[in-house]
């Protein structure tokens, strides 16, 4: 095992500058879900270069590349879009489309993902199939991760992992957990009618803005009250739209929301409970209340076993020490919905600027590119791995 370490240690190293060239030319071209056109051509382009045949969707935005032998198969996901953000930072590399840029590290995933390929095609024979999926439209409702599942692009495989940059953990080292790791995320939309009025005279109609403001403040906490307390839930309003006129009671409000949650079960429920709740409270209170939920992606569940084998393989690259438990987050994660049909494990990515501060999602950010390597690193021995498990387990 040590001299595999090293080896794919010195193949790391090899194509991590490259791999970062390849990061920094996703980073200043960046491409909203869906529109993933260019990174999808640029990162077959690549594979094609090193005779690894990749798989486009018909719509020309992700594809899919194997690597290896017959066997057991085993994946890795990689996302591609970035967000509708103005680059406020200024590298070299910044964006160069207006109002777009990667802010939350999906550029370091695809050059990550296509590192460890060459890594793991240098490598020699595998034990099975290692499956690069690089997905489009992480960031939308519904996901890219959805539509390709249902495409089937993670048929036949034993597990799957992917990384995140994780901007609050030192480059170097991962952080892992067993079991949820991030939460649920769905969006609701509240419209609210009434027969409008005149604000002199609030008791001859339903002054609707009362209403919302009393569904805004109680439902939160009303929701709260039906499930087990030592579960997670947070519901919180973004949007009130509704009024023109400080003497006008209106007869139309919308509300928007979102709702975030670790539990799987209760994420199945969340649909009926806000909508009953919410046409409950309006009812009596002389309103009519449509409710549109959207369901976006599951809590990230990640399997026991999965993370084990991933916690070995990260202490055998990194050494113990850089192998941390990390924490949960409600922030979404599409990739769950591979994890409905197959045991796998999200990890996050040390990625941490040694000299400011930055969140996902942000104006600002940007990560440490020595994390790249070690992404390249940890991922390749995390396949060899997964695959020697599956190859040694009888069918």
């Amino acid at each position: 095992m040590p001299d595999r370490i090293s080896t794919l240690a010195r193949l790391a190293a090899k194509i991590a500058p490259e791999m970062i060239e390849v990061r920094r030319d996703i980073h200043q071209h960046p491409e909203v879900g869906w529109m993933e056109h260019r990174t999808t051509s640029q990162i077959a382009k690549k594979l094609l270069d090193w005779d690894i045949t990749p798989h486009v969707r018909p719509e020309g935005t992700g594809l899919v590349a194997n690597i290896g032998n017959d066997g057991p198969a085993v994946g890795f996901r990689a996302d591609l879009d970035a967000l509708p953000i103005a680059e406020e930072a200024a590298p070299p590399y910044a964006s160069v489309i207006p109002g777009v840029m990667h802010a939350c590290g999906h550029d370091a995933h695809a050059a990550i993902g296509l590192g460890a390929a060459w890594v793991l095609q240098h490598y020699g024979d595998l034990p099975g199939t290692a499956r690069f999926i690089f997905q489009p439209a992480e960031e939308t409702i519904p996901g890219g991760a959805q539509i390709m599942r249902d495409d089937g692009v993670h048929r036949g495989l034993t597990a799957i992992t992917a990384f995140h940059v994780d901007p609050s953990l030192e480059a170097g080292r991962v952080g892992i957990r067993s079991g949820g790791i991030t939460g649920a995320s769905d969006r609701f939309y509240v419209r609210l009618s009434g027969p409008g009025g005149h604000t002199s005279r609030p008791h001859q109609t339903v002054n609707l803005l009362y209403v919302a403001a009393r569904i805004i403040t109680d439902v939160p906490q009303m929701i709260r009250h039906t499930i087990d307390p030592r579960e997670t839930v947070l519901v919180v309003f973004g949007s009130v739209q509704g009024g023109t006129a400080a003497n006008v009671i209106p007869t139309h409000v919308e509300l928007q929301g979102t709702v975030r949650l670790f539990d799987l079960d209760l994420w199945r429920e969340m649909p009926k409970r806000m909508e009953s709740l919410i046409a409950d409270m309006a009812g009596p209170l002389g309103a009519t209340a449509e409710v549109e939920y959207v369901p976006g992606s599951p809590p990230v569940v990640n399997d026991e076993s999965v993370i084990r084998t991933v916690e070995k393989a990260a202490e055998a690259a990194l050494g113990r020490a850089n192998v941390v438990h990390t924490h949960q987050s409600l922030g979404a994660e599409d990739f769950a919905w591979f994890l409905e049909d197959v045991p796998g494990a999200l990890i996050r990515l040390g990625a941490a600027l040694p000299n400011r501060a930055v969140d996902l999602h942000s104006a600002t950010f940007d990560i440490d590119e020595s994390a790249i390597e070690t992404g390249i690193l940890v991922a390749s021995e995390t396949m060899l791995r997964l695959l020697e498990s599956a190859a040694a387990t009888p069918t």
